[in-house]
């Protein structure tokens, strides 16, 4: 693709990961990581190596320790023929990588000013990197940012619109033909989330969001897409979809209410976990994302049923 292609169009329920796995077994979790989700999801694996843990990854170099699951992933792929579908990938957002840059003894104006340039750099070269593999595959890429989570609360180290302003330099680091977002499993402001122009946002599914209505109604409006989290990786897991899928309903109709349109709510949708799988069993990470596609199925369901009946 070139710096000029359109974004490859995400959407319709299909189903991805938030990016780590609990596997020690690096081709295992290639192997799951292709197999479970629509999107195909490029894994870290903090349990196999603590330099897979989201904040080491910055620092580490992709053919060290903290890119064992990237790389099996990619050797798969090769050997799979998986390149012309789409994959995706997570990394460290810029504020979040300050604020841990400040709490091992930078100042601010050294933590931000090294964490930007860190994450920017690595953005671009995880990007070539992937399609040098995979030349022919639309990639998605999600900025992890839990820090964004407190960007309004008392004593946040920079303001918030700075805040803004980094990550939006981080994503302009790719190319225009990536569909490139934000991941915040946390509640946040989603104003200022999508203040900083992202395709793509991930977010946790649950009522407080209906507050946003009207900035994720004019976000969808101009094309963008959002990856729902919709099965919660804490707690006890029931035996069916059925609660999700209800949650996610019982929200869609709230933002119907306020405005939002319930076609594009269905077409610019992903479902995924709402967090990593890192912390579970192998077998519960299988459990939370086959309960992830079952919702995504019927979000799929309810697309196609909508496209039909438009004639689409």
């Amino acid at each position: 693709m070139d710096a000029c292609a359109q974004p490859y169009r995400f959407g319709d329920g299909l189903s991805v990961g938030v990016g780590s796995l609990p596997h020690r077994d690096a081709p295992a979790a290639a192997a799951f990581a292709m197999a479970e989700f629509d999107v195909a999801t490029i894994p870290s694996l903090p349990q196999l190596s603590p330099h897979e843990a989201m904040i080491a990854q910055a620092s580490q170099p992709l053919d060290g320790d903290g890119f064992t699951g990237l790389r099996e992933f990619i050797d798969l792929a090769a050997r799979v023929r998986h390149d012309g579908a789409p994959v995706k990938w997570q990394f460290v957002g810029p504020v979040t990588l300050g604020v841990e840059l400040m709490n091992s003894g930078l100042s601010s104006t050294e933590a931000f000013a090294q964490a930007t340039a860190t994450v920017r750099a690595r953005l671009v070269e995880l990007s070539s990197f992937v399609k040098a593999a995979l030349p022919s595959s639309p990639q998605l890429v999600l900025l992890d940012e839990p820090w964004f989570a407190d960007l309004m609360s008392p004593g946040f180290p920079i303001p918030a619109d700075e805040a803004v302003d980094l990550l939006s330099s981080a994503m302009a680091a790719l190319p225009a033909s990536t569909v490139v977002g934000v991941h915040c499993c946390a509640p946040c402001d989603v104003a200022m989330l999508l203040a900083s122009g992202p395709n793509m946002v991930s977010l946790a599914v649950a009522p407080e969001l209906v507050e946003w209505a009207g900035y994720i109604s004019r976000f969808l409006d101009a094309g963008g897409t959002i990856a729902w989290g919709v099965v919660p990786t804490g707690g006890p897991l029931p035996s069916t979809s059925d609660r999700h899928w209800r949650a996610l309903s019982d929200l869609w109709c709230a933002l119907v209410q306020r405005g939002c349109d319930p076609v594009l709510l269905r077409q610019q949708s992903l479902v995924s976990p709402q967090c990593g799988l890192s912390g579970h069993s192998v077998g519960v990470a299988r459990r939370i994302a086959r309960l992830t596609s079952e919702v995504g199925r019927r979000v799929k369901d309810q697309s196609a049923a909508t496209r039909l009946s438009l004639g689409a």
